[in-house]
C-alpha cells in the first residue's frame, strides 16, 4: 500500500481513535487541534451494546476505559420539594460503560501519540482540492498538502463548512439546548451516594427545562426549550453571553435552580450549545471525509461517542482495505455508517429529558415505574446501538 499522508481537525474521541488506527497501518497522519491541550473532564460519556464494546476491545483501549469507568449513577427525579417522583436507573443513562469524556480523549492520545503527530493550538483555515491532494491554510503554521482531509471537530465543523458547505445548509437545529457547568451545587439534605455505592444525582423538571445536579454526567446539566426555537442568540465563543441566554431560560425556575444559576456564574467552565443533527446521509466529498459529531452532530441521545468509535474504526478499515483508494474506502464507509447513523439522524433526547408539559413529565417518569416499559426501552437502546455488519478489519 503506498503511504498516504492524512490531514485530522480535531484530537477529541473521533481525532484520535482514527489516528490509532491509521498510524499502525501504514498512513502518515497529523492531528491538528484548534485548544492548546487536550481537555480535561467535561460531561460524562457512555457506550451501548455489543457493537460499542467490540471497537473498543479491537481499539485496545477497553481496559484503560473500565479502569477509568464511573460509578452508576441514578438520577432520582424530585419535584421542588425534593419528593421523588421517578427514579431513572444508572443503566439506562449510563449505557454498559461510561467515563469522563476528558479521560477517554486521554486514553485515546495515549494509544495514538506514538502513530501520529499532534499539533495543538492551531486549526485548519482553508483547503484546496487538486487533482492529487488537498492544499491545506493553518491559522498559524505553513500550508501543506495531504492526500486527505478528515474533519472530527465536532458539531460546529471547520471541514464540513470548507468542503461540504454551510452549517446552516446541513444542520438542523431540534429547539432544544443543553450546559454542561463545572459548577458542583450543595445537595443539603440529600444522599448523593447510596450503600452499595452507587451515585445519585437530582433532577428537577419544570415543562420544556430539566436542572440535574451532582452525579457523574457533569457537576450541573441543564436543557431547555428556548422560547424561539430558531437561531442562537447566543456567542457560543463568549462564555458571559451563554450564561445570560441560560439565565433567561431559567428565569423564576423554582426547587435549587437558583443556587445552580449562582454556582454557574462563578464556575470557570461552561459549555452550552443547540441539540442539533446533520441533514447528511453521505459523509464523504472528493478527499474529505466526516467522522464523529461533524457528521451526525449531537442529540444528546447517549450515541455520539459509540458512533464516534465506530465511525473512526470503519473509515480506517475502508482505507486499508482499499490500499490507499480513497474513492472506494469512501463508497464503503458512506454505506457501512448509514444503518449505525440512522439513529443520530432521527433522534432528538430533548423532548425526553425536557417534556414540554407537566402530563408529558408525568407521563415520562411513569416509565420507570413500569418494569416491562423500562425493559422494552433499555433494549431499544442497545439495539439501536449495535450493528453486526460492522466487519472486523485487519488492522494492527
Amino acid at each position: 500500500m503506498s503511504t498516504s499522508k492524512v490531514l485530522v481537525s480535531g484530537a477529541s474521541i473521533a481525532g484520535p481513535a482514527l489516528a490509532r488506527w491509521l498510524g499502525r497501518n501504514g498512513f502518515d497522519v497529523t492531528v491538528v487541534e484548534k485548544a492548546p491541550a487536550l481537555r480535561p473532564g467535561g460531561q460524562a460519556v457512555d457506550f451501548k451494546g455489543r457493537t460499542h464494546r467490540d471497537v473498543l476491545d479491537r481499539t485496545g483501549i477497553l481496559d484503560d476505559v473500565r479502569a477509568r469507568q464511573t460509578p452508576r449513577t441514578d438520577w432520582r427525579m424530585v419535584d421542588a420539594h425534593d419528593r421523588v417522583r421517578a427514579v431513572i436507573p444508572g443503566e439506562f443513562i449510563g449505557g454498559d460503560l461510561e467515563v469522563l469524556r476528558g479521560d477517554l480523549a486521554a486514553v485515546l492520545h495515549e494509544h495514538s501519540a506514538r502513530d501520529a503527530e499532534y499539533v495543538f493550538g492551531d486549526e485548519i483555515v482553508g483547503a484546496t482540492e487538486t487533482t492529487d491532494g488537498v492544499q491545506v491554510a493553518f491559522a498559524h503554521r505553513p500550508s501543506e498538502r495531504f492526500d486527505l482531509v478528515v474533519g472530527a471537530d465536532g458539531v460546529h465543523s471547520a471541514v464540513r463548512r470548507l468542503a461540504f458547505g454551510p452549517e446552516e445548509q446541513l444542520v438542523q437545529h431540534l429547539g432544544h439546548y443543553y450546559a454542561v457547568a463545572d459548577a458542583a451545587v450543595p445537595l443539603d439534605g440529600l444522599e448523593t451516594r447510596r450503600s452499595d455505592g452507587r451515585a445519585v444525582a437530582y433532577g428537577y423538571n419544570e415543562p420544556g427545562r430539566l436542572a440535574l445536579l451532582g452525579g457523574q454526567k457533569a457537576p450541573s446539566l441543564f436543557v431547555f426549550r428556548a422560547p424561539d426555537s430558531g437561531a442562537p442568540t447566543y456567542d457560543r465563543h463568549d462564555t458571559a453571553s451563554q450564561r445570560a441566554f441560560l439565565e433567561a431560560a431559567f428565569a423564576g425556575a423554582g426547587w435549587r435552580v437558583p443556587a445552580a444559576l449562582d454556582a454557574v456564574r462563578r464556575a470557570d467552565d461552561l459549555y452550552l450549545d443547540a441539540l442539533a443533527r446533520t441533514r447528511m446521509t453521505s459523509f464523504t466529498r472528493g478527499r474529505f471525509a466526516l467522522v464523529g459529531d461533524a457528521g451526525h452532530a449531537n442529540t444528546l441521545g447517549g450515541f455520539g461517542t459509540g458512533l464516534s468509535l465506530v465511525g473512526a474504526y470503519v473509515l480506517a478499515g475502508e482505507l486499508a482495505a482499499a490500499r490507499g483508494d480513497h474513492e472506494a474506502a469512501f463508497a464503503a464507509y458512506d454505506r457501512r455508517m448509514r444503518k449505525p447513523t440512522r439513529v443520530a439522524r432521527t433522534g432528538n433526547a430533548g423532548p425526553f429529558l425536557a417534556p414540554p408539559t407537566d402530563a408529558r413529565i408525568r407521563m415520562r417518569d411513569r416509565t420507570f415505574t413500569h418494569r416491562w416499559l423500562y425493559g422494552s426501552m433499555l433494549w431499544l437502546t442497545d439495539t439501536f446501538a449495535t450493528d453486526d455488519k460492522v466487519p472486523a478489519y485487519d488492522l494492527r
